[in-house]
């Protein structure tokens, strides 16, 4: 035991490095975690970026305004999102089988042909958080969604574009699965290279469900990167953008809302727990 305990604080002390993330695993089928280290960040966009990235008018001002949050404690995050074999482990043992999407699709057949290493989708807030509820029981951990700022933080990595590649669009389709690059579904996760803290597809692929009530904008926001809850959460934050969305979403800064209920073929998750001995 004592042996693990100074794994733990020498990964504590020093974080991943480039190319060779920490990472853990709970169970032969549960999602692969990456150590993500503390640290400060800018969270938000300006409206300059805003008018580069060619923002849509309707979608502008909900990252606004930038403010410094600060990621006091390291935390684990999924290396990539929950796929669909590992949702179907969950399905399987406790029988939570989510109702069909639109036009009776579902996370099974989503209207496109899926691998078991494909990112489940058609998958609701509520979906997720049985998941990770299973997740913890099984595991001992307690495992949840990240908070809004956590995700922000990993998927930036560290960077301050409005990619963790860069900015514009150009050669997006290097980056990640996203409209205008000839796809008609999500593709295998990790297909494309990790960011510097060892995350696949962060952006791009499905969106990504967070534990965060929606807000319009950033003003009254907590600064110490916890999830910003409500009495009242009939809209939950997604981010990261999805294959059939244009590059403008493809951005770390890029947020959006649906309803908790709500289900889609390009709609997923990724998973997240605090570091314990």
């Amino acid at each position: 035991m004592r042996w693990r305990l100074v794994v733990l604080a020498v990964l504590l002390s020093v974080g991943p490095t480039r190319g060779q993330p920490a990472t853990v695993k709970d169970c032969p089928d549960c999602p692969e975690l990456v150590l993500i280290p503390a640290g400060s960040f800018t969270m938000g966009v300006t409206g300059g970026e805003e008018d580069n990235e060619g923002v849509p008018t309707e979608f502008r001002g909900w990252s606004y305004p930038p403010h410094t949050v600060r990621i006091a404690a390291p935390f684990y995050l999924g290396r990539t999102d929950v796929t669909r074999g590992q949702f179907a482990a969950f399905v399987k043992a406790t029988g939570h089988d989510p109702a069909a999407c639109k036009a009776g699709r579902s996370w099974r057949a989503p209207g496109f042909s899926q691998t078991d290493e494909h990112p489940v989708v058609c998958v609701s807030a509520a979906d997720a958080e049985a998941y990770v509820h299973w997740l913890s029981g099984r595991t001992g951990r307690a495992y949840r969604l990240p908070s809004e700022a956590e995700w922000e933080y990993a998927a930036r990595a560290g960077t301050s574009t409005p990619r963790y590649w860069g900015s514009g669009g150009a050669g997006i389709c290097a980056h990640a699965a996203v409209g205008g690059c000839s796809l008609t579904g999500t593709t295998a996760v990790a297909r494309f290279a990790p960011n510097s803290f060892g995350l696949y597809d962060m952006l791009g692929d499905a969106w990504q469900w967070t534990a965060d009530c929606w807000h319009d904008t950033y003003a009254g926001a907590a600064a110490d990167g916890s999830a910003w809850l409500r009495d009242d959460c009939p809209l939950r934050v997604v981010r990261g953008g999805s294959w059939s969305l244009g590059t403008w979403a493809l951005r770390a800064g890029d947020r959006d809302a649906y309803r908790t209920d709500y289900r889609e073929s390009d709609v997923g998750f990724r998973v997240a727990r605090a570091v314990t001995p």
